[in-house]
Formats: structure tokens, sequence, C-alpha cells
């Protein structure tokens, strides 16, 4: 259910996407509020459950992590119990930044990041032994990321 935001919200939602480290004075100044209206209007959003979090974005390169696979994952089951194995046992790796469940081909897509072929091989194995019910596995690597954003449209 979507919940209806004005245009000061929607404001202040992309301000914030683009750095939440503003101040409320700065954000209030940006969205043509006071800094006490503002913070009311950020602790709406938060109460609505419209901003779950902030957090600091790093750079994976410079981390280390300079490869990034998709990797497509089929099971031998679809049944809840599979299902339910599976995204537990991949909720505890690390380098699975995503994982969906998908309609198609696919039961999952996993975005993973790595440091270098040798961590990807490691994954790779560890996903294929380790990951309940996995019947194939198919990577794609990433050559460059050609857009990235972390916000939504709002």
């Amino acid at each position: 259910m979507e919940l209806q935001i004005d245009t000061i919200d929607r404001k202040l939602l992309r301000v914030l996407q683009q750095d939440s480290r503003k101040s409320i004075q700065e954000l209030g100044e940006v969205v043509g509020l006071s800094p006490s209206a503002c913070h009311r209007r950020l602790k709406g959003l938060e109460d609505k459950g419209l901003i779950r979090g902030y957090r600091a974005v790093l750079d994976a390169d410079r981390l280390g992590f300079t490869m990034q696979f998709f990797i497509e994952v089929g099971l031998s089951s679809q049944s809840e119990p599979s299902l339910d194995a599976f995204e537990a046992a991949v909720a505890d790796i690390p380098e699975v930044l995503e994982c969906h469940l998908m309609a198609g081909q696919s039961d999952y897509i996993l975005r993973v990041i790595c440091r270098d072929h040798e961590d990807f091989e490691r994954l790779h194995r560890r996903l294929a032994a380790r990951l309940p019910g996995v019947a194939r596995i198919h990577s794609n690597m990433s050559i460059r990321t050609v857009k990235a954003l972390s916000g939504l449209p709002v």
C-alpha cells in the first residue's frame, strides 16, 4: 500500500537519498521549512516506515572488492521448506549483497562481490556445495557498472 506524501516530503526524501548526513537545519533550508517543521516531517516519514534507516555508501573498489557477479540459482525443489532453507543459508554469506526470488527460468538471482578470481572460486564452491537444495548455478561476471543508484525515484 502506497502512503500519500506531498511534494515537500518527496523533496526531503530525494535530498536524504543524496546525502543523509545533512543537519535538520540544512535539510529545512533545502526544502523550505524551519528546523522544527523539518524535524516533524522527518520523524513522520520515519514513523510511517518510509525511511528504514541511514547508512554510509562504501567504495567497493577501494576496499578491494573488484569483481561483481550475478549468479542464477536453480533449486531441486520449490517447496516452502526448501525455499526457507536456501534463504536462511544465503543470508549468512556476507559476499551475497542481494538475493532475489524470481519468477522465470531461475529460482533466485544473487548479486555477489569478490576480491579476485580465487575469492570467486571459493565462493562458487561454497554456494554449490553448502547451500541446501541447489541443482544448478549459472554465473555472469559484471564487466562494469553502467548505472547504480541506491535511491528510489520519489
